[in-house]
């Protein structure tokens, strides 16, 4: 029987390519006054909402999750043909979307008593969102059981890892999310956060003194990662995620590149865009890598 792969919107994949890959995306909604709220890319375009960023720094736009009826309207299409659903959700420690399509399900299971709904939280989220589930689609493309993706998923998610930068400290506390992240270093001058993602939590790493410091400290921890989980970067899908400067996320690609030559076979990564999702808690000008575990390796 055919299933479908649905997602929300803080896997930050473009439309485009979601399109081309037949993945169901339910986007989160984003402010900038606290009142009128547009989803994310079908009614705010994700560069609008960065440059409104930029543009308005003490301006601190606000997310909400998709609604049950956001969920709902989702699942039945699929559901009224039989279709089985896969639903991948952001982390349950960020967003109560995975909460939604629950609630959504049990609605649907009521008058759809034969439906088979999954809802998986990804324990991750933006990009490193996106590339679980696009290894759940490379899945699905290869011929792979309803049953053997949930599995699969289940058991690659937790080898995920964002390692990131900011461009300050701002958006982080504003946005309640600085918990454990050094709070010594929000009124230092020139001082960047580094800052790991996993298992749905962040963590801080170290500071650095300098944006180009703080790029290099990125790829340090990325190879220190793999020394110290005795892996391959060969066998992990490995991208870099920028928020508004596209420009030095080109530099960064090469930057990371030029490191993995030294002890992986990788020559080129993709780059991804983080979304309004999670930009509105890094700010304008996040950067860093996520890598992820290929399901097949």
């Amino acid at each position: 029987m055919a299933y479908q792969i649905i997602t929300d919107g803080s896997c930050d994949l473009n439309p485009e390519l979601s399109k081309a890959k037949n993945l169901k995306v339910v986007p989160f909604y984003v402010s900038f006054d606290g009142m009128k709220y547009e989803k994310e890319i079908e009614e705010v375009d994700v560069r609008e909402f960065y440059q409104k960023m930029v543009d308005n720094p003490d301006v601190f736009p606000k997310t909400s999750l998709p609604s049950v009826e956001d969920y709902v309207n989702a699942f039945s299409p699929f559901v009224q043909e039989e279709t089985d659903i896969i639903c991948i959700c952001i982390t349950t420690k960020f967003s109560g979307s995975y909460n939604s399509a629950s609630t959504a399900k049990d609605i649907l299971l009521d008058d759809y008593p034969e439906a088979k709904i999954t809802i998986i939280d990804a324990t991750v989220n933006t990009v490193l969102q996106g590339i679980l589930v696009l290894e759940a689609v490379r899945m699905q493309e290869d011929g792979l059981s309803y049953e053997q993706v949930i599995e699969n998923v289940e058991r690659i998610k937790s080898t995920g890892r964002i390692i990131f930068t900011v461009g300050n400290m701002d958006y982080l506390i504003h946005g309640g999310r600085v918990g454990k992240v050094m709070k010594v270093a929000v009124n230092a001058l020139k001082i960047r956060p580094m800052i790991i993602l996993k298992e749905g939590e962040i963590f801080p790493f170290g500071v650095a003194r300098s944006r180009q410091k703080s790029m290099t400290k990125i790829l340090d921890k990325v190879k220190a990662h793999f020394e110290e989980i005795k892996e391959s970067p060969n066998d992990y899908k490995i991208v870099i995620g920028y928020g508004y400067d596209y420009e030095e996320a080109l530099k960064f690609k090469e930057m990371l590149l030029e490191s993995l030559a030294r002890y992986s076979d990788i020559t080129d990564v993709e780059i991804f865009q983080i979304g309004a999702t999670i930009g509105v808690h890094t700010g304008p000008y996040p950067i860093g890598v996520g890598l992820i575990r290929r399901y097949d390796r």
